[in-house]
């Protein structure tokens, strides 16, 4: 059974009923060149999942998945990663099984690549997946408001001795405050 082209340089539909892309037509939905498209190819960057290249006169037919896998690589060297270390990145993660590369969230600084495994897991795929962590200053600010809430507080000028009268008034919007004075007003 031969393959029937749908479109020219369009999906190809395999023997087996899969929908795979001619590299004219990954290189177009990617942005990237045909050269490029090659050498990912030949250097077993990006292997073609449907079928790879057999000898003179057959082409490479890339999934879906693989364009978006293509496409990432390309985020990466836009984002000035080398290609060297792209290739260690995407490396590390196939020899950890990770087959399905395009359903990873991956970071990068322009010089190194990170995989991020949820908001608190970030692995340094060039460091061999050693792990890194992040601080979401969000989650801080709010974990220290629930702490203050069962702490006390100074006024900025230093303690002001109860019954002076001299007790600051406390802030609009400043319930915390405000339950302290009602405290000390007795």
């Amino acid at each position: 059974m031969h393959e029937q082209p749908l479109e020219q340089d369009g999906p190809l539909v395999g023997e087996d009923g899969s929908v795979g892309y001619r590299g004219v037509t990954a290189c177009q939905a990617v942005g990237i060149s045909y050269r490029q498209l090659d050498y990912w190819a030949r250097t077993t960057l990006v292997i073609p999942s449907i079928r790879d290249a057999s000898g003179s006169g057959t082409q490479r037919l890339y999934s879906f998945r693989d364009l978006v896998v293509l496409k990432v690589v390309k985020r990466l060297l836009d984002a000035g990663v080398s290609l060297q270390n792209i290739r260690r990145a995407i490396e590390t993660l196939r020899s950890r099984g990770v087959e399905d590369l395009a359903g990873i969230t991956l970071i990068s600084d322009g010089t190194t690549v990170y995989e991020c495994r949820s908001p608190e897991e970030v692995v340094d795929l060039l460091q061999g997946g050693q792990g890194v962590f992040g601080i979401a200053i969000g989650g801080a600010f709010k974990e220290i408001q629930g702490s203050l809430s069962h702490l006390p507080a100074e006024p900025a000028g230093g303690p002001v001795p109860v019954g002076t009268g001299t007790e600051p008034e406390p802030a609009a919007g400043d319930e915390l405050a405000a339950r302290r004075a009602r405290r000390r007003a007795g």
